[in-house]
């Protein structure tokens, strides 16, 4: 198995129109920090498979496409959902991508892809997975445990060679206020692990199953100086994965029995063929750097005890360990499925009641709730008698003992959990990967109808529907000696 990896900037000039919020004021007006486009390569010298990474709020079907066509090879695009880079055509369920990035973008991906191609040498991987807490927490329950998954493939050719980390994660800390263009907690998140890893290490950071997931109740500010705060206590806990692996002597991962052997077959699988723009995030008000470069050293084993639970029983158990190496092989499987479309039922006068109520009786939190279910409904686009089912894709990929999952839209964490608990061997589910059919609750968040439910365009079920669909290409694409 060989990896390579490459990135490209992605420019937007002052004067862009930015994505993300509906109550944006005016166009950017400079840049906080660069935007970029990351991809990573896997070969087995028959097959390759190109993760591209891009800072962008949404990724259309159409660009989705154009990106693979410029890769030259399998290729997911995936939105890291910055709601501080441009407007892209989030709209629940899709829509075309306006010039001109579809173009930019496309050129980005070219770049980025070519360059981890010509970097491509032999490499051995370990996936690592434990609890983060204190950067998110479902933001429609604000006694929530600030506790999520956090995914780190470590990309060893001798030493470390670099990381992809997979945080699921609203990237929103910058409010609808802001109009300078930045990667929000991703391009944060990057730094702060580059600042650490050292110039030798690549780092890429993508947004797993985030649908639900925010910085709304941890945050202690909407700045450059959050940003960073928060960039730093994802960073220090990617390092003590890596550090806790590069202890371990174990050369079997420990995936809660999973099984990570052998390769895998190939073969994509053509199937049957906020407002991203609207996130209650963007108007809350506002309520270390730990220093050292960790030079690689990634055992290729090695369990860490820290745990990827988010509260109960099983909290403090984590996983990982090797998941590919020299003679691995790649796998890809895509497959289409048709999401029923519906709306639910809610009356706007009763919801704007509810805020002005709840402003009145002078409770912040309450107040941002009810908000944000105004905002919700404010966020619909397209009435569901007026348009017919939403096309959605799901992707797996196989590298090794690893299984990369590729989720369109906004998926609830818990759709990924569902993906991860039945997987039959190690598995990472990404969200906002190859295309934009909103947000995707699972089925018992129907019965609140909090901002993500009344936003959605998909009927009840559908994440569901998406998580079998996964499940189905896993079973059929298999690992093989």
């Amino acid at each position: 198995m060989s990896v390579g990896y490459g990135r490209a900037g992605l420019a937007a000039p002052e004067g862009t129109p930015m994505g993300g919020y509906l109550d944006r004021q005016g166009p950017s007006a400079g840049t906080l920090d660069p935007l970029e486009v990351s991809a990573v390569t896997w070969s087995d010298g028959e097959r390759r498979f190109a993760l591209a990474v891009a800072d962008l709020v949404c990724v259309n079907d159409d660009l989705a496409e154009r990106a693979r066509e410029a890769a030259g090879c399998e290729l997911w695009l995936a939105a890291t959902h910055t709601h501080a880079g441009p407007e892209t055509g989030c709209v629940p369920g899709g829509g075309p991508t306006p010039e001109p990035w579809l173009d930019l973008v496309a050129e980005a991906v070219h770049t980025a892809a070519h360059r981890a191609v010509d970097s491509e040498r032999p490499s051995e991987g370990v996936a690592l997975r434990g609890d983060l807490r204190g950067v998110g927490a479902d933001r429609s329950r604000p006694q929530a445990e600030a506790v999520v998954p956090l995914d780190v493939i470590a990309v060893r050719d001798g030493g470390l060679a670099g990381v992809v980390v997979v945080l699921p994660v609203h990237p929103t800390v910058l409010p609808a206020a802001n109009l300078l263009v930045s990667a929000d907690l991703a391009g944060a998140v990057r730094r702060a692990l580059r600042e650490r890893l050292g110039p030798g290490v690549w780092v890429v950071v993508a947004t797993g199953a985030a649908g639900d997931i925010s910085t709304r109740h941890t945050r202690r500010g909407q700045d450059a100086a959050e940003l960073d705060r928060l960039g730093a206590v994802v960073a220090d806990r990617c390092l003590d994965l890596l550090t806790d692996a590069a202890r371990a002597d174990s050369g079997e991962p420990d995936w809660g029995g999973a099984d990570s052997g052998g390769a895998d077959s190939g073969g994509a699988d053509s199937g049957g063929a906020d407002s991203g723009g609207g996130d209650p995030d963007g108007g809350d008000p506002d309520g270390g750097d730990s220093g050292g470069v960790h030079s690689g050293g990634v055992h290729s084993g090695g369990v860490h005890s820290g745990g990827p639970g988010r509260g109960g029983e099983g909290a403090g158990r984590a996983a990982g360990g090797r998941v590919w190496a020299a003679g691995s092989r790649v796998g890809t499987a895509r497959r289409r499925i048709a999401l029923a479309r519906a709306a639910v039922a809610a009356d706007a006068e009763s919801l704007a009641a509810d805020l002005e109520r709840a402003e009145a009786a002078g409770d912040p939190v309450s107040a941002r709730l009810a908000r944000s279910r105004v905002e919700g409904l404010r966020a619909r686009h397209t009435p569901a008698a007026e348009a017919g089912p939403i096309d959605a894709e799901v992707g797996v990929a196989r590298v090794g003992g690893l299984a990369l999952v590729g989720l369109p839209g906004e998926p609830f964490l818990a759709v990924a959990d569902q993906i991860t608990e039945a997987a039959p061997c190690p598995t990472v589910v990404l969200g906002y990967v190859n295309g934009y059919p909103g947000y995707l609750p699972t089925a018992d968040a129907y019965r609140r109808t909090e901002y993500e439910v009344l936003a959605s365009q998909v009927a009840e079920g559908s994440a569901e529907q998406l998580a079998a669909t996964a499940l189905a290409l896993l079973a059929e694409s298999g690992p093989r000696t």
